[in-house]
């Protein structure tokens, strides 16, 4: 018996043309890299100064990525005026001396709600948010609301013992603002104010003549 075999062309033709392009593409680099601008001593000095710019910008830029990222907790406690933001800052600054195993912890107290330490002091704010409070209160741009919160965080604070001399200090003022004496000194110094803004101006003319604007004669009219 005799058997005819059909060999199939397709395969043989596939891989002439894969060959093909591979070396079309082969002389297109050899092209291009033989057309660069940068060709013998130009080509070495450029590389060497692209090596020194990223064996000294790269490390820098690190060390400066890592840096932010590890003063995350404190700037966090921060802006969340917490109470124990100086702790927070040295457990991230020791967290460099034990490789960042202490940094997680850094965060998590960070974020974390300081409900013993209000048990204990009295409010779970930092030092610094009740001054920034009483600048405000001393400026007149404090509301009604916050007064009365920062009244009784201080309040909360010298029953469960003394207060720091800046605090101490700032309730004083605080007392004197909320003073009878204090409120009428206010109120007077607001009229005051009004009946200046209010008052007729009057002219050089007028004061040479003396005569004063029409409506200051109205008023004495009046």
């Amino acid at each position: 018996m005799r058997t005819n075999l059909v060999l199939n062309p397709r395969p043989a033709r596939l891989s002439r043309l894969t060959a093909g392009v591979l070396a079309g593409c082969s002389l297109l680099w050899s092209s291009w890299a033989q057309a660069s601008f940068l060709q013998g001593e130009a080509l070495d000095s450029f590389a060497d100064v692209m090596a020194w710019i990223v064996i000294c910008v790269v490390p820098l830029c690190v060390l400066t990525v890592f840096w932010l990222i590890h003063v995350l907790p404190e700037k966090i406690a921060h802006q969340r005026h917490h109470p124990q933001r100086d702790a927070i800052k040295t457990l991230s600054l020791l967290s460099l001396v034990f490789g960042g195993l202490l940094w997680p912890f850094a965060w998590l107290w960070a974020y974390s709600r300081p409900t013993a330490y209000k048990l204990a002091c009295g409010t779970d704010k930092h030092e610094d948010y009740c001054t920034e409070l009483g600048e405000k209160a001393k400026a007149g741009t404090l509301v009604a609301r916050d007064m009365e919160h920062l009244r009784h965080d201080l309040a909360a604070m010298a029953e469960r013992g003394p207060l720091p001399p800046r605090l101490r200090e700032l309730r004083t003022e605080l007392d004197a603002l909320a003073s009878p004496a204090h409120a009428t000194a206010t109120a007077t110094a607001a009229a005051a104010v009004t009946a200046t803004v209010a008052a007729p101006a009057v002219t050089p003319a007028a004061a040479a003549t003396g005569t004063a604007a029409p409506g200051a004669a109205s008023a004495g009219a009046a």
